[in-house]
């Protein structure tokens, strides 16, 4: 693609583009994704209480088709300023369908099974970016004939959905609780659980609703300021951050040149990197399985534990690899450890946690916040890191070695276990640490202990 942006400006102004501006629009082009992503974070609370979620994600396939058209007709049009802006487009879908599809699914799930569903989008995100590798190998796509192909069917799920989703039914948590269609809801529950006596599930649902109703849609001014909300704020936010700003994306920066150093030749260097995907695509199947037994706070700290280690210990390899043989293949056993540690916790487990923590009215306005933080904090690390790199070399990953340290230690503090809890009993067990009661009508509602006795119910929390 770089050099499509060189013959389409020697073309143009009739010389040879230079280094520095060359960087500069690549730069442009791969950080125009994030921005487009924080954008789109803009948009999810507004839409999903106007359009619903699966409304929301039917509108927002308007932002992958058209840009794949875009992408894929740049190189005919001889205009690199069209993939920029499609980018934007991308990351606007990428923004909105990264919020959206797990609170829309975290909704339609039962609670015994919402972390496994909750991960399934990353596991396809996961499977997304494999597809991306395979097809950028050189003998595939990954050639300069190649590529408007490739971005063109980014283009290809987004009509898959399309055609899809609307056999599928609305939230039933959105259609009782936001809408008041009790007889919509019940049918929806009823196609999603596959039998007629879904009452237990509507009274939780009502129950909610109750413990509510004087909150209406929150915005985001309204989150900020709400004493209830206060610490599942914070905790979102932390999480968000830290899944970001632990060098996730500096990693895969560095691998090509770590797998060099290592003796791996060029043209085989990306057949490595498919192997990483590949793992990655692993490790999160796992995390599928396992995230209703271990639960997700114990993932999120194994995880970011693994995270923490891995990048203290490439700090060691990248700095004397140069004079140790061996130590480049330590190097390499950093990053594969480092995408399992990540797969496993800080890449899925924040978005299932993110729907738990809220209550419906706050939900969209909690998944706004934490959309923005994501994406601004991958803005950040794609525009810094370089930087970083330069200035810092292989000292940089000590950074990331302490945002991942840091997160560990809030997440062991602060983040309680949510696995097989409703909505309401999660927002019961921050209310301690909020220091306010949740009311049901004009009676505070309190948890019940094991024995069925109302009692200090938060003796049951992780706190």
């Amino acid at each position: 693609m770089q050099q499509f942006y060189n013959t389409t400006y020697l073309e143009r102004y009739g010389r040879p583009m230079e280094d520095s501006f060359l960087t500069l629009l690549w730069s442009l082009s791969v950080s125009m994704y994030p921005l487009g992503g924080f954008f789109g974070s803009l948009m999810v609370a507004p839409l999903v209480n106007k359009l619903g979620r699966k409304g929301t994600l039917l509108f927002n396939n308007i932002f992958s088709i058209v840009p794949a058209v875009m992408m894929g007709v740049s190189e005919f049009a001889k205009s690199y300023e069209i993939i920029i802006v499609a980018r934007v487009m991308v990351g606007i879908c990428a923004g909105l369908s990264s919020n959206v599809v797990p609170m829309y699914l975290g909704e339609l799930s039962p609670k015994n099974l919402r972390g496994a569903i909750g991960v399934v989008p990353q596991l396809f995100i996961t499977i997304g970016i494999l597809s991306a590798q395979v097809l950028g190998i050189r003998s595939i796509l990954g050639n300069n004939t190649g590529w408007p192909l490739m971005l063109g069917l980014t283009g290809i799920p987004a009509l898959i959905e399309l055609l899809l989703l609307p056999f599928f039914p609305e939230s039933p948590r959105y259609m009782l609780i936001q809408r008041g269609d009790d007889k919509t809801a019940r049918r929806a529950l009823q196609r999603l659980r596959g039998w007629e006596d879904v009452d237990e599930e509507l009274d939780e649902m009502r129950l909610e609703h109750q413990s509510e109703q004087a909150e209406g849609h929150l915005s985001v001014l309204n989150l900020l300021s709400l004493r209830s909300l206060r610490w599942q704020l914070v905790s979102i936010v932390a999480m968000n951050m830290g899944q970001q700003l632990s060098g996730v994306n500096a990693i895969y920066y560095y691998a090509d040149s770590i797998y060099s150093s290592a003796g791996v030749k060029e043209s085989d260097i990306q057949y490595v990197t498919v192997g990483t995907g590949a793992v990655n695509v692993f490790m999160t199947i796992t995390a599928v399985f396992i995230v209703e037994a271990t639960g997700r706070r114990l993932l999120l700290l194994v995880g970011f534990g693994i995270c923490c280690v891995s990048c203290a210990l490439l700090t060691v390899t990248l700095t004397f690899q140069e004079s140790v043989e061996w130590m480049s293949n330590v190097s390499i056993a950093c990053v594969i450890v480092y995408v399992i540690g990540h797969a496993i916790g800080p890449s899925p487990i924040p978005y299932v946690v993110t729907t738990e923590m809220f209550r419906q009215s706050s939900r969209p306005a909690a998944f706004m916040v934490a959309g923005s933080i994501h994406w601004l904090s991958n803005f950040t690390v794609g525009l810094v890191f370089p930087f970083m790199e330069r200035g810092l070399g292989p000292n940089s990953f000590i950074i990331f070695c302490f945002i991942c340290l840091a997160t560990l230690v809030y997440i062991w503090l602060v983040v309680p276990e949510t696995k097989n809890k409703t909505f309401l009993e999660i927002n019961q067990m921050f209310a301690h640490r909020n220091q306010v009661e949740i009311q049901v009508g004009n009676a505070p509602l309190k948890p019940e202990t094991g024995d069925g006795r109302e009692d200090d119910a938060f003796k049951v929390t992780a706190f």
